[in-house]
């Protein structure tokens, strides 16, 4: 009988885990103490030793044999391996190059993903302390493709992202307090079981049931019925996507008319009644904004937008609302809205009640805030100025030197010479597939750290391949968990990998500054030195506080939690006038005086409805709904087990509804193309009814893989959304991501079925 494996702790973005070998094999359980383990743990074991792992440093050949230059030969080039004392020096040389003939502000400093769970080996902060300490800074971006109108629009009426969103309502005020939930693009239970720095515990479909139990009604308002899971008994409703703002004007057209607003909320903590009334009422562009109204919008019958607002006003209702509304055609509306609506309920700051931006979207929210400090690696100072909206990349490398609007701002898009990428695949993040392509061959110099051969890495001039999380170190720690994990090294690195901030302290070397990119400090001594603020922290309120070699030995250590105070909102409530929300006002603002005065045609002062431009139209008659996947964080280890055993055929699903389907001849399981004007996928049919007709529903995550890769309106043979989806921003104030939703044409395909070669390695 073979002996059972010896396991390590570590920790991931979707949960808490020990892993170790068995005859040859990777063997991973979840922790313990996690009460709803994520499955996606399970892709680890065939991801460890994928053919798709990259074994040794790459440079294209045009690159190498041409030089730094625009090119179209970008992810349609072989590759040359070379030695890492030899890819170092070429990369040392052409970081010097960009920096003494354009100057820092010609780098940006791209790593936008999720990377490890680790503090320490947290790819974003390691390339962007490289960039700082070695050429003196880069061209940055802010906000998230999850958050990016939200991110922007919360500050302006309510408060900052990170204090409405992570400290409000929590599940434990759920299941003890909320009479009625109604969430805008639902709870997904996929969503929730992720965060970034790890989670231990899945709490959030117990607390669900709890609540269910007691009597809390759950209303899922999105395209899709399971966006709230079955142990909620939620209802279900579902309007025309992108309409959900309409929707909630109705509702708060009929609290106003049937006087169930609370006027004493409003009166006390909001302002632009006035202005924000006139609007609803019709006074201000003749057009007022009922039920019957919004009904004709959003495919939902008035009496049941009405109820709904009947039903909700004087009960402890709480409104919830997912990231994906906000990721459309303006998406600052709903997000804006729905704050607006909560107000008029008068729910905010009472337990379970208000407004909870994003409860839901991400295991971070809804939990309590650690009470000692768990630190990050440090970034040091940038020195360069300009930055962009994070999905406006595209933008950006094709326009340089084109103005743009942000958040009351005109911009200018920098002029871009060299890009660095690490731990981040903006093929599955960024829209219009085909126009990145684009723009990354509109650069000099493309440079990735990846673990496999994802399609930015195949865009890349230098691939540089790195250690996974289970081949290194690491402290897995998030301000929201209680659990601090020792993330113990379990495998060897995959052929040639190293470690990102092995390869930037080496990078750092001949570019004349290790001493400030490494401190003196190997990997070891930064781990001892992140602890440290929290041993001290612990030891500073009289706990038990165990010096580094206690903790790695034990693997796990629990940290005190603050009350569940409710944050600003609470505090708000309680003393509106001693604890004044950091808006203009100091109140809700229900218009903004200072969103009025940028005049953006987009983005008005009050929330609005907003005619979507992309909506179905002649030629494209389905909304397509491009959300999260639930077999893989974002694209990552898309080639796990967990994540192929989710295909069919080889392929990601597609839901269609069978009224649809049965139209276009479509049968459960068949290979369909979805198109519209900007690209092309296949992908396998799932006929269902869990999606509201008129909807097809396509997740994102699987990797890029064009059927002909010198063609540039190539198919997407393995079921990538973003090659259909439209690269335009939210609206001027936030220039968010509008990926979620897109308009499209489905076939059944009938041609020669193409093979997928997503996995495996270019040409070398």
């Amino acid at each position: 009988m073979n002996a059972p494996p010896r396991l390590k702790p570590h920790s991931s973005h979707w949960g808490v885990f020990e892993a170790g070998w068995q005859d040859g094999r990777l063997v991973v359980q979840p922790h313990p103490g996690d009460p709803d383990p994520n499955p996606i743990l399970q892709n680890f074991p065939e991801a460890i030793r994928h053919r798709a792992r990259i074994a040794q440093p790459m440079v294209r050949r045009g690159w190498l044999e041409k030089g730094p230059g625009k090119s179209d030969r970008r992810g349609r080039d072989e590759f040359v391996p070379m030695s890492w004392d030899k890819v170092l020096d070429l990369l040392a040389g052409e970081l010097a190059r960009v920096r003494d003939a354009h100057g820092p502000g010609a780098v940006f400093g791209g790593s936008y993903g999720w990377s490890s769970a680790g503090r320490f080996h947290h790819a974003q902060s390691q390339v962007h302390r490289f960039l700082n300490t070695s050429i003196g800074g880069y061209v940055k971006s802010v906000n998230s493709y999850s958050a990016g109108a939200s991110a922007v629009i919360l500050p302006h009426f309510l408060g900052p992202f990170e204090a409405v969103s992570r400290r409000n309502v929590t599940w434990e005020q759920i299941v003890e307090h909320t009479e009625i939930c109604v969430a805008f693009g639902g709870m997904a239970l996929k969503n929730s079981a992720v965060a970034s720095g790890g989670v231990s515990a899945h709490v959030e479909r117990g607390s669900m049931a709890a609540a269910a139990k007691r009597g809390c009604v759950f209303v899922n308002v999105s395209p899709v019925r399971d966006d709230l899971p079955e142990e909620c008994h939620h209802e279900w409703l579902a309007p025309v996507p992108n309409t959900d703002t309409a929707m909630m004007l109705g509702m708060a057209h009929t609290l106003l008319t049937e006087g169930l607003h609370d006027v004493a909320f409003i009166d006390r903590y909001c302002s632009g009644w006035a202005e924000f009334e006139a609007y609803l009422t019709g006074r201000s562009d003749g057009v007022p904004k009922t039920a019957e109204w919004a009904a004709t919008i959003c495919g939902l019958p008035a009496e049941t937008i009405a109820g709904l607002a009947r039903r909700m006003a004087g009960k402890r209702s709480l409104i919830a609302m997912a990231h994906s509304l906000q990721r459309a055609e303006h998406g600052e509306q709903p997000v804006w809205m729905a704050g607006v609506l909560a107000a008029m309920l008068g729910q905010y700051g009472l337990p379970g009640g208000g407004f909870n931006y994003a409860l839901g979207s991400i295991a971070h929210y809804g939990k309590r805030q650690n009470a000692v400090p768990t630190a990050a690696l440090p970034q040091g100072k940038n020195g360069v100025g300009p930055f962009i909206p994070v999905a406006r990349i595209s933008d950006m490398l094709l326009n340089p030197g084109v103005e743009f609007d942000y958040d009351g701002k005109r911009m200018t898009y920098p002029d871009i010479r060299l890009v660095y990428w690490a731990g981040g695949n903006p093929f599955h993040h960024h829209q219009d597939l085909n126009r990145l392509r684009h723009a990354f061959a509109a650069v000099e110099t493309l440079v990735v750290h990846e673990i496999a051969w994802t399609a930015t890495a195949r865009h890349a001039d230098i691939v540089l391949p790195t250690t996974m999380t289970l081949e290194r170190e690491d402290i897995g720690a998030a301000p929201t968990d209680p659990l601090m994990v020792a993330m113990h090294r379990v495998a060897e690195p995959f052929g040639e990998a190293r470690d990102d901030y092995d390869i930037f302290a080496d990078l750092a070397e001949r570019l004349g500054k290790r001493e400030a990119f490494t401190e003196g400090r190997d990997t070891r001594a930064w781990l001892r030195h992140l602890y440290a603020p929290t041993q001290k922290g612990l030891a500073e309120k009289g706990l038990p506080a165990p010096d580094f070699d206690a903790f790695w030995e034990e693997g796990y250590l629990t940290l005190p939690q603050q009350d569940d105070d409710g944050g600003i909102i609470r505090a708000f409530r309680d003393d509106p006038e001693g604890a004044a929300l950091p808006t203009r006002t100091g109140r809700i603002q229900l218009f903004s005086e200072a969103i009025a005065g940028f005049g953006y045609a987009d983005c008005p002062g009050h929330p609005a409805w907003l005619e979507p431009t992309d909506a179905p139209a002649e030629g494209r008659p389905l909304w397509l709904v491009a959300n999260q996947p639930a077999s893989r964080l974002h694209s990552q280890f898309d080639f796990g087990g967990h994540s192929s055993a989710m295909k069919r055929r080889g392929r990601e699903v597609m839901r269609i509804h069978p009224t649809d389907a049965a139209v276009r001849g479509i049968g459960d399981g068949d290979i369909v193309r979805l198109f519209n004007a900007r690209g092309a996928c296949l992908a396998t049919a799932a006929v269902s009814e869990d999606v509201r007709p008129g909807v097809v529903q396509l997740p994102t995550g699987a990797w890029y893989d064009p059927e002909d890769p010198e063609d540039d309106m190539a198919l997407c043979v393995h079921g990538n959304p973003n090659i259909l989806t439209r690269d335009v921003g939210t609206s001027s104030l936030a220039q968010g991501c509008t990926g979620q939703l897109t308009s499209v044409e489905v076939e059944r395909f009938t041609g020669n079925l193409p093979p997928i070669r997503a996995f495996d390695p270019p040409v070398a």
